[in-house]
C-alpha cells in the first residue's frame, strides 16, 4: 500500500490563507504548491519574509478592512483602490477622515445587530 498523496493548494489560495499578497511573496513561493503540512508550519513559525508581510504590508483589502475596523465595501465606498501598507493604515487611523469614521460606525453597528440576532436566535430553540 502506497503512502496518500498530500493535499495541496496553489500559491494563490496559501497566499490568500496567510493573509498576504502573492505579488509580494518571493519567487519560489509564487511558482510553486503549497502543501497543508507546509502552510500549517508557515502559520506556526512564520519566516521572516512572511513575518515582514504582515508586519508592514502591503495588506490585501480584506486585511486592509480589518485593521481600519470597515468592511471590504466601506474600503471601496471611501475611495482607496489600491493595497495599503501598515503605515498607510496607521495614518487613516491618526487622521480619521469622515469617511472613515462613518464606515466604522456602520460596522459597528452591523456588528451588534449580528450579534442581536444570534442571541435572539440562540434564546429561541423553537427556530
Amino acid at each position: 500500500m502506497s503512502d496518500p498523496k498530500p493535499q495541496t493548494m496553489k500559491a494563490q489560495t496559501a497566499a490568500k490563507k496567510l493573509s498576504v499578497l502573492l505579488s509580494e511573496t518571493p519567487a519560489e513561493f509564487q511558482d510553486g504548491v503549497v502543501s497543508r503540512a507546509e502552510l500549517k508550519a508557515l502559520q506556526e513559525d512564520p519566516p521572516e519574509w512572511l513575518s515582514d508581510l504582515r508586519r508592514h504590508g502591503p495588506h490585501p483589502r480584506q486585511e486592509a478592512a480589518r485593521r481600519l475596523g470597515i468592511s471590504n465595501s466601506g474600503l471601496a465606498r471611501g475611495g482607496i483602490t489600491q493595497f495599503l501598507t501598515t503605515d498607510e493604515i496607521k495614518t487613516l487611523l491618526a487622521e480619521m477622515p469622515a469617511w472613515l469614521e462613518s464606515e466604522r460606525a456602520t460596522f459597528a453597528e452591523v456588528r451588534a445587530e449580528n450579534l442581536r440576532l444570534k442571541a435572539e436566535r440562540a434564546a429561541d430553540p423553537s427556530e
